[in-house]
């Protein structure tokens, strides 16, 4: 069983759920501060980090349940876990249900909205494995599913929305697009042949390259947005030009006629900046005093 559990976690790459772990935590902080005027109690952080645990865990092993025969036939995932015979679909079916049923316990132990969007955030997880099969904008729902982190972070504690709320969300969105598509160039061949559909496949390596630029510029101008639309000050301010130029390094990194550095750009430059840009937002907060 340990066995067993240790493959499924490496299926899902759960180490990586630190993208998005701190946009659930900036989200929790940003809203209590901003609306309140205090930070959440540990036991919301504990909640939250749970359903996103629970949340990432199930979306993640839907996507590999449901693109078992795509990856199958796909040379650069035929052996994972499930096209490898490795787990049986049975096994990641009681983990998803697993995963499932921590997110609702997690939810219910939130602010009462919570559980009540709830059905809004299953139906993004479930649908965005199958986006592929008849849309390129595949790459923008999984960020506006990945997304839902922060937002859902933000109502946890407070019960409601707000404008700022929903530019950290749509900000969040479009970077998790942006490097969605930078990791699909690797699948450009193999989509186009398959029939899938992707930015890549539709627009070219360089094309998508290009439009992974763009929604990460838009990306930058919303991280600095947020210091306008709050009280954050400039050590926030500093950690969201430090993210800006995470974000021009991963460009950099990959460019259309070389690819080789796609993993690293992916894994390494974008699980460093949501760390880095939560972590100064910890510290704005802290050392100015940001709150009550």
């Amino acid at each position: 069983m340990i066995r067993k559990l240790r493959i499924i976690l490496e299926m899902i790459k759960f180490e990586h759920t630190i993208f998005a772990l701190p946009f659930a935590y900036m989200g929790a902080v940003l809203g209590a501060v901003v609306m309140e005027g205090s930070l959440p109690s540990w036991s919301e952080i504990g909640w939250i980090t749970l359903a996103m645990f629970g949340a990432r865990s199930a979306a993640m092993s839907l996507n590999r349940l449901i693109d078992k025969a795509i990856d199958l036939r796909n040379p650069r995932t035929k052996d994972r876990a499930l096209p490898a015979g490795l787990l049986k679909s049975a096994e990641v079916l009681a983990f998803i249900a697993a995963s499932f049923a921590l997110l609702f316990w997690a939810a219910a132990n939130l602010a009462p909205i919570a559980m009540k969007l709830m059905p809004i955030a299953v139906f993004f997880l479930c649908l965005y494995s199958y986006t592929k099969r008849f849309t390129w904008l595949c790459h923008i729902v999984l960020g506006l599913t990945i997304a839902l982190s922060p937002l859902g972070g933000w109502v946890a504690i407070t019960g409601q929305f707000n404008a700022t709320a929903w530019l950290l969300y749509g900000t969040v969105a479009l970077w998790i697009a942006g490097f969605d598509i930078i990791y699909a160039t690797q699948d450009y061949e193999y989509d186009r042949n398959a029939g899938l559909y992707s930015i890549p496949s539709r627009f070219g390596i360089n094309g998508a390259i290009w439009i992974a630029r763009s929604l990460h510029i838009v990306t930058a101008v919303g991280f600095v947005a947020l210091f306008w639309m709050t009280e954050l000050g400039w050590m926030y301010l500093l950690g969201a030009l430090l993210s800006a130029g995470l974000l021009f390094y991963q460009h950099w990194m990959v460019r259309p006629t070389d690819l080789s550095r796609v993993q690293t750009a992916f894994f390494g430059m974008n699980g460093t900046l949501s760390v880095v840009l939560f972590l100064f937002t910890i510290a704005d907060l802290a050392v100015l005093g940001r709150w009550s």
